[in-house]
């Protein structure tokens, strides 16, 4: 497969020092991309020019960048069709932070720089990958940047939301380098009144999205004359930025200098402390070094904290090599009492560190953790919940039941991050705690999985949380569920500091399993100062426990929750008893009331319907639902079902997906023959874990247009004969004929490409007869090729043209990979 020097310099980009990296993309694409357009003016399919994407045209939900300077001035991103979609929908204060100004000490941001970013992250409603990126060390971080090299990087909101859970602010980016680049600040900067524009157009964008603020970086050589007016841009935008959105941040990149020199400086001086001076901090260059931070701490005076001594994780010239010795640079900056600036941390995901993502990261973090300490607490406000989901699963469940065996990822869904312990050598530890996507949960699509051995009469804590939760005069009522073997108990530790004392008296508690209460008490009477045996216990069918207790500590802060293993003690242990331990931690709340939320009822919801689309079986529409008072819904979420109607009767009832905002889009949904009508239910549920029962929860009844059920066998039309078709799972038709059949699944014989090596393993004849089927399985196909081609307009033509250059390709990809080597070598 022969790939474009984009592709393969887009390969070698982590491994070049950024100074060349900026002198290598000027000379590839003035003078080695037309090269090669010569030689091979043929892509790889994957490669073709994909069908210009149209925000404005209704499809599943994404979020995506704004690429130009006109889109930005013209507001075009408020017209789109997915602008709704991307507005986050958790705000810093429901985390209990004080999102008026970030904590007056040393602070960590970390800069995303995702494989480009735009993912898996960019499906709003979720996508399939369950080995998605993501993060869950937010309690080790401030800010969290969004980053990636187009003009105006919006953070997908999952992200804005996941970080805003757990209290984290998070930046989009502008960025404005390479040639192109220049261009670009020639225009922006053109005029002050340009400038104030252009950064009156970011703050509301950051507004109407949610988010927190910006990261400006101007990797671009300016005329001395355009810096003042860049300076109006950046103090402008700190000015409407703080007006419009509170505690919101403006963070100056070191890159351009006051002179207009594109020349990284590694730390806060006089060349680039003027945009310090008028903005929220700034993010230094990584190859500093050791007194960089000392020098820079010295020139900010009591603004120390707002600068940000940048570590890049890929090692790219940063100071202690970053990677696996992050923490070098880390121990450097924290003795200096700076902030630090993590970019790319993404690394651990990128480069595929053994033995495995989730490993790796949480090793990574421990780094981090070990070097500067835990930074954030919670619960810290009522009510708390946390199922432990991180956004992504192998299924998905709903008070115990499963309701999906389907593979997803949705940041959105992060529920609260427990602060679980890594260790390296799980050996010396009895009893190991993880997150565990495999086993069935209690809600969502995690839980806390405790496993070892352990012996009769001992216990293990486990940390779950770091707390700092005020009490009042009022009790707290804890929620929590538990799936265990006959013998292995867990029961929920708590810990508290008495405020009121003068001594911060320690009070521990012990929220026990539900068991033995004389035996229970007999093990644990002088190891905690109050034992509580859950006073209600509601058992499901699928082995959940869900136990109930209350607590009341007037004055007192709970500062810690553990999880404690313990085995129902023996009376009379054998030789044989086994000390095996396994349990399950489903999900916990904590609120103020022990009563549920009290939803509407479904006659005090509006909902409606937009851009209904019946095409070939299937459907495709908008769903949108307001409370009819015209008061902003409290809920945190919805779960969306479809029940198939067959007459009066219900024939099915399925989970389709989760919305965070008041608007859920239905993409292609298969509507089985038969079915008179689709019924789209919508379930609101609370943020402490609460959901509206599905007979109360408002609904979208859509009556089914007969023409689009039936099923049928057709012959291709004369003048296709030659076009293309395969069979798969996700595929859909892309011959010349798609127009009309688009979205239609089928089954057919393939085609025979006898010299290409791609599809020498397919048997068969030009493709001559196809059939239409539902569901979109394909039993009678000979082979399954899901998604081979993702160009509607690729045809036999272009297979063919694929043939006859086998030859020219090989010799392209010697050419490009020598002129590579030439590059580089002149770089160094």
């Amino acid at each position: 497969m022969v790939k474009s020097p984009s592709y393969m310099f887009n390969l070698l980009r982590p491994y070049i020092n950024r100074r060349a990296l900026v002198s290598v993309c000027n000379f590839y694409n003035s003078i080695v991309n037309p090269i090669f357009s010569i030689f091979s003016p043929n892509m790889d399919p994957d490669d073709a020019p994909q069908p210009e994407f149209d925000p404005r045209v209704p499809s599943t939900p994404v979020s995506y960048p704004i690429k130009t300077l006109e889109d930005l001035k013209l507001r075009t991103y408020f017209d789109s069709f997915h602008f709704q979609f991307n507005k986050a929908s958790v705000s810093l204060s429901r985390s209990g932070v004080d999102d008026a100004s970030l904590p007056n000490r040393r602070r960590i941001m970390a800069c995303h720089d995702m494989q480009g970013g735009y993912t898996d992250d960019k499906w709003i409603q979720g996508g399939s990958n369950a080995d998605a990126y993501s993060i869950w060390h937010w309690y080790l971080m401030d800010v969290f940047i969004y980053f990636s090299h187009n003009l105006v990087t919006l953070p997908p909101p999952g992200w804005v939301n996941a970080a805003h859970k757990h209290g984290v602010k998070v930046l989009g980016t502008f960025i404005v380098e390479w040639g192109e680049g220049s261009l670009i600040a020639d225009q922006f900067l053109a005029t002050t009144t340009a400038a104030h524009m252009y950064a009156e157009r970011l703050s509301e964008l950051a507004g109407a999205l949610g988010f927190d603020g910006w990261l400006i970086n101007m990797e671009v050589s300016l005329d001395t004359a355009r810096i003042p007016t860049l300076k109006e841009f950046v103090s402008h935008l700190t000015q409407v930025m703080h007006s419009s959105v509170p505690g919101s941040l403006v963070i100056w990149y070191d890159s351009v200098t006051t002179e207009g020199q594109l020349n990284w400086q590694n730390q806060l001086n006089e060349y680039n402390k003027p945009f310090f001076d008028i903005c929220d901090g700034i993010f230094t260059n990584y190859s500093w070094n050791e007194d960089y931070p000392t020098s820079s701490a010295s020139l900010a005076g009591d603004r120390k904290f707002d600068v940000y001594m940048g570590i890049d994780v890929f090692g790219r010239g940063t100071f202690g090599d970053g990677q696996w010795t992050t923490n070098v640079a880390l121990d450097v900056i924290k003795k200096n009492d700076v902030s630090a600036a993590i970019f790319a941390p993404g690394w651990v995901y990128e480069t595929k560190q053994p033995p495995d993502f989730e490993t790796a990261q949480n090793k990574w973090w421990s780094l981090v953790e070990k070097s500067w300490g835990i930074t954030r607490s919670y619960p810290k406000v009522l009510p708390f919940y946390s199922n432990f989901d991180r956004g992504n699963g192998y299924h998905l469940s709903i008070d115990g039941k499963q309701v999906s065996d389907a593979s997803w990822n949705n940041l959105s869904n992060q529920s609260f991050q427990p602060v679980l312990e890594f260790l390296e050598d799980s050996t010396t530890e009895t009893i190991q705690a993880s997150i565990n996507f495999k086993e069935t949960s209690y809600s969502g699509g995690g839980n806390i999985t405790f496993k070892g051995d352990l012996k009769d009469k001992t216990y293990i804590k486990k940390k779950i949380f770091n707390g700092e939760l005020h009490m009042g005069t009022s009790p707290l009522h804890f929620t929590y569920s538990v799936k265990s073997n006959e013998t292995s108990k867990i029961g929920i530790s708590l810990e508290f500091i008495n405020s009121m004392d003068i001594n911060n008296k320690k009070t521990s508690i012990l929220l026990a399993s539900y068991g033995d209460t004389l035996l229970t008490m007999e093990q644990f009477s002088s190891k905690f100062d109050t034992i509580i045996m859950p006073r209600h216990v509601r058992e499901l069918s699928s082995g959940w426990m869900v136990y109930q207790s209350s607590v009341t500590l007037v004055g007192s802060t709970l500062t810690g929750i553990h999880a404690v293993c313990y085995k129902t003690p023996t009376p009379t242990p054998t030789p044989n008893s086994s000390s095996e331990y396994s349990s399950i931690l489903g999900h916990i709340s904590i609120k103020s009331s022990p009563e549920n939320v009290t939803f509407p009822p479904a006659s005090e919801w509006n909902v409606k319907s937009q851009n209904v689309d019946w095409k070939s079986g299937s459907v495709s529409l908008k769903i949108l639902w307001t409370l009819s008072s015209g008061v902003a819904s409290v809920f945190s979420k919805y779960n969306i079902y479809v029940e198939n109607e067959e007459g009066k009767s219900v024939k099915s009832t399925k989970f389709i997906g989760v919305a965070v905002v008041e608007a859920f889009y239905v993409s292609q949904l298969l509507v089985p023959a038969g079915v008179s009508s689709v019924k789209f239910i919508i379930q609101a549920c609370g943020s402490n874990g609460d959901f509206q029962e599905l007979v109360d929860s408002p609904f979208l009844r859509l009556q089914v247009e007969a023409s689009t059920i039936t099923s049928k066998s057709s012959t291709l039309p004369q003048e296709s004969t030659t076009g293309l078709c395969f069979c798969g799972k996700l595929a859909v038709v892309r011959t010349s004929w798609a127009s009309i059949n688009l979205g239609r699944r089928f089954y057919g014989c393939p085609l025979t490409f006898r010299h290409n090596p791609i599809f020498s393993h397919m048997k068969g004849s030009r493709c001559r007869f196809i059939g239409w089927v539902d569901p979109p399985m394909c039993p009678h196909s000979i082979v399954v090729i899901p998604g081979l081609f993702k160009n509607n307009n690729i045809t036999e033509a272009l297979v063919e043209q694929y043939r006859r250059q086998t030859r020219k390709s090989k010799l392209c990809l010697i050419l490009s990979f020598a002129l590579f080597l030439l590059i580089v070598l002149g770089c160094n």
